[in-house]
């Protein structure tokens, strides 16, 4: 055994890490095993995550790469900590977004939808999805994602839409679903209806056209003209005008209303009105009405009963209703109109302005509002019902707690939600009109006798059966399956705070009204990834990376490190290559102390603890902070703040475990006594083994490839126990005495460095402790001091009196002495010591300030004010004593 260990462990652990040799293979031994599915232990505590599914109209992008790594890295350590896990993978139909992507390729090919018919066309666009969903596959698979394949969904499946047919059929029958003919927002591109979510605003360089409307009478005038100015910045949909409005309170205009104007360029004879919409300080007061292009003209149009006229198609070119414009584009309209206005003297002038316009999210082009039969959902009740429910134990909490506010806002101001689509791929709305009266019939089946019934045409927003997601992919409607009664309300979603309107909060209404209960517990929010300098990655800019290219060179476990260390909830990160770079070094440093320790243990050697009473110091030390950074980590993890459980991980593992423990052990792994041996290889094996199960959530390859090394595993660290808190492990005093060690240590060294004194020289070391115990501290270690700061002799007493000549160290407890006369100039050693006494009086004036601070003093706990206490008094002695030196050196 002893043999084949040692032979294993030379093959296994390579001088330098290399992911390549490192990840390959290993996540389909952990499919093989069947570890990422839930433990069936029915008296362990639940605890389940649905991802947020991708779409599948391509591959996954660094987003898609943060949000996963952190769902993983949460079922991961809850799968440890011995919960039944499920972690529920799926994937999104994501109607226009797919559509729009199979439509550009048939493009290509120069072949349209309509060539195909919808039939071969749906076909076509399921290719399409099988196609993404194995690249999608292979990513998840590349990340390391312990998925629950088996309970894998998408939002088209039988059961997902049985889930679909039945809230559509319950909320029409409730009368929160109706059908109706109102402004939407149209994508001429798509010719599909958006919700007001899916329109993105931007900054658009356009005009203020100014056009007279002349009077009727020619006996009308206003201000001795015989016509009214009417601003507007879309000239192309006059030809739909039918009235212009004045505020009812503008004295200006008053005598206006009730008189008659005459449409430019087509005659037609519209009224001048009065309504409330009109502000009087906008432009000239005056606005033109065109109720089936403008939303709010919509509104005007009902309250006045004024007729609606569509001059576009569903492609944005101009229809018969538009007169001799009759086919044109709407741009190449806005040009002719423009023209003929100026040449038949209507046009007053052109103002040049930058306004915001609406543009769809999927294809980009200008959105039109559009008056359109569509299918709504009305929205007021089912916001109301979601914003009393945050009053209550079952709320959602959003973490950061302030996107509560972006989901509250939002429902308080949410308008009636636009479900129908005009596509092709998607959930068919479950409507059949009779093809003889007229009736609509909604149902979750067809109606007996299809054959005198025509089905809607129109598909469902995706976002609809992605509200479901939570409880659709449990097996509701039946509130019998196994896994809704199990897992169902799920524990975390994790999400970007760019979808809190689209997703985040229609999952929270619809599963308050179809389960009575939150969807989830937490809604963990992250930001965006942007590029090193600040900007969003985008196609355009060219600046977009491609995590499995970053996978391909540095491995998927320092990706993972970078995506968990990036940012705080909530914020955005900047992706780098030198970020990177430090993440792989830290893999690379963990890998050569795994080494360092696997190949200085026995094959029998255990991860199991001596006898305490065979403790020094250091092991006592590294127990300790092992304890310590568990207990941190654990808790970290719990508030989501992974950021900070990485840097807690970071300091111990780099800091404690390897730049000294594994150092201060080699003296004792290389000592004739073979108990002593043993004791350190027991302990170094503990602290490897309980360092590598708190990381595995974290980077799972790296951590599994170098457990699976050591003498004593045999099992995947998957399923391993997470590490826990020994209260009997916490020993303060043996940390507070390393740290004195370490600092006279470190003093040591840098004062060797300030004056090109190398290690392997040895030179006097004196040292005077300020009390009795931090003497005993330094002589009971006295060996510690002989190895690190090589002294030719050693004198650690009160009384010591400093040499004229010698480099002073003050730490905390002690002062410290090197008599290197020839190498020391006084004056630099005066300015230097100067230096440190201005570093700890900044130190001092630091901590002073923070607690002469109120909100800190009453707020934070006690342990840390009393900390904070225990810095000021450390620095002010330091001061005191390097202020001391000082006039010292100075008095000769």
């Amino acid at each position: 055994m002893k043999e084949e260990f040692e032979m294993t462990r030379e093959i296994k652990m390579s001088t330098k890490y290399d992911p390549q040799q490192v990840e390959p293979g290993r996540y389909q031994t952990w499919l093989d095993e069947k570890l990422f599915r839930p433990s069936g232990d029915t008296t362990a505590k639940p605890y389940s995550i649905v991802i947020p599914p991708p779409n599948v109209t391509g591959k996954l992008h660094l987003g898609h790469a943060w949000d996963t790594t952190l769902q993983d890295m949460v079922i991961r350590q809850k799968r440890m900590q011995g919960y039944d896990t499920l972690w529920l993978p799926g994937m999104d139909h994501a109607g226009i977004a797919t559509q729009a992507k199979v439509e550009a390729r048939l493009a290509e090919k120069n072949i349209s939808r309509y060539d195909l018919g919808r039939e071969k066309f749906i076909a076509t666009v399921w290719k399409w999805k099988k196609e993404y969903a194995d690249i999608i596959h292979q990513q998840w698979a590349k990340l390391g994602l312990s998925l629950d394949y088996d309970r894998e969904r998408f939002t088209l499946d039988e059961g997902l839409s049985k889930a679909v047919r039945r809230v559509f059929v319950a909320l029409y029958q409730k009368g929160l679903i109706y059908r109706g003919e109102y402004i939407i927002n149209w994508d001429p591109k798509a010719r599909t209806a958006l919700s007001d979510i899916e329109v993105i605003h931007k900054d658009t360089k356009g005009a203020f056209y100014h056009v007279k409307y002349p009077f009727l009478d020619p006996e009308d005038t206003y201000n001795g003209q015989h016509y009214i100015e009417i601003a507007t910045t879309r000239p192309e949909t006059m030809m739909g005008d039918v009235a212009v409005a004045v505020n009812p309170k503008d004295e200006r205009y008053q005598a206006l209303v009730g008189k008659m104007l005459v449409l430019p360029l087509q005659g037609r004879q519209i009224p001048i009105i009065a309504d409330d919409y009109v502000d009087p300080e906008f432009g000239t007061g005056m606005v033109k009405i065109t109720p089936a292009h403008d939303p709010n003209d919509f509104g005007v149009g009902n309250r006045h009963h004024l007729e609606r006229i569509n001059t576009m198609n569903e492609d944005a070119t101009m229809n018969e209703n538009a007169g001799k414009y009759e086919g044109l584009d709407r741009f190449a309209a806005r040009k002719a109109i423009v023209a003929d206005l100026k040449a038949q003297d209507y046009l007053l002038r052109v103002e040049p302005i930058v306004h915001s316009v609406g543009h769809s999210e999927r294809t980009g082009v200008q959105v039109e509002a559009r008056l359109s039969t569509q299918w709504f959902v009305k929205m007021k009740p089912l916001a109301e019902a979601a914003l009393k429910n945050q009053k209550t134990a079952d709320r959602v909490d959003f973490v950061p707690d302030r996107f509560e506010n972006t989901f509250s806002q939002w429902m308080e101001n949410v308008h009636d939600w636009v479900i129908s689509r005009q596509l092709w791929w998607g959930h068919q709305i479950p409507a059949w009109y009779h093809k003889k009266t007229g009736e609509v019939y909604v149902g979750e089946e067809a109606p007996k006798d299809p054959e005198n019934w025509d089905q809607d045409p129109d598909v469902l927003d995706t976002w609809f059966s992605s509200a479901l997601w939570p409880f659709s992919t449990m097996g509701w409607p039946d509130e019998d399956a196994a896994d809704f009664k199990r897992y169902f309300p799920t524990d975390t979603l994790v999400t970007g705070y760019d979808i809190i309107f689209f997703w985040v909060s229609r999952m929270i209404f619809q599963s308050l009204e179809f389960t009575g209960r939150r969807p989830f517990k937490h809604v963990l929010i992250h930001g965006l990834i942007r590029d090193e300098q600040g900007r969003k990655m985008s196609k355009s800019l060219g600046n977009g990376i491609d995590p499995m290219d970053v996978i391909d060179k540095y491995g998927a476990d320092a990706l993972r490190w970078f995506l968990s260390n990036g940012s705080a909830p909530g914020q955005d990160v900047r992706f780098s290559y030198k970020k990177m770079d430090a993440a792989w070094n830290f893999i690379n440093k963990i890998w050569n102390a795994s080494r360092f320790v696997i190949m200085n243990l026995d094959a029998d050697t255990q991860a199991v603890l001596p006898a305490k009473s065979t403790w020094k110091l250091a092991d006592k030390w590294i127990i300790s902070r092992l304890n310590q950074t568990i207990a941190d980590v654990t808790r970290l993890f719990d508030s989501f703040e992974f950021g900070e459980a990485g840097r807690a991980l970071y300091n111990f593992i780099w800091d404690d475990f390897c730049d000294w423990y594994i150092e201060m052990s080699k003296q004792d792994l290389n000592d004739e006594n073979q108990a002593t041996k043993a004791k350190t290889q027991q302990i170094l094996c503990y602290v490897l083994d309980q360092t590598l199960r708190l990381l595995h959530p974290i980077m799972p390859f790296v951590t599994e490839k170098i457990w699976l090394t050591m003498p004593h595993q045999g099992q995947s660290l998957v399923n391993a126990a997470y590490p826990v808190v020994h209260q009997e492990y916490s020993d303060p005093t043996a940390e507070k005495q390393m740290k004195n060690l370490i600092e006279l240590i470190k003093a040591v060294r840098n004062s060797r460095a300030e004056v090109n004194a190398p290690l392997s020289s040895a030179i006097e070391i004196l040292i005077k402790p300020a009390s009795a115990e931090v003497k005993q501290i330094f002589e009971t270690n006295h060996d510690y001091i002989e190895r690190f700061c090589h002294p030719r002799e050693l004198i650690i007493d009160e009384t010591v009196k400093a040499p004229k000549l010698s480099l002073t160290s003050v730490i905390t407890g002690a002062e410290v002495y090197l008599p290197l006369a020839d190498l020391i100039d006084l004056n630099e050693e005066i300015k230097r010591m100067q230096k440190e006494a201005a570093k700890f009086a900044a130190e001092v004036a630091r901590a002073q300030k923070k607690l002469a601070n109120q909100n800190f003093t009453a707020k934070a706990p006690e342990k840390v004010v009393a900390a904070e206490k225990a810095k000021l008094a450390d620095y002010q002695a330091k001061e005191a004593a390097a202020q001391q030196r000082i006039k010292d050196l100075q008095a000769g």
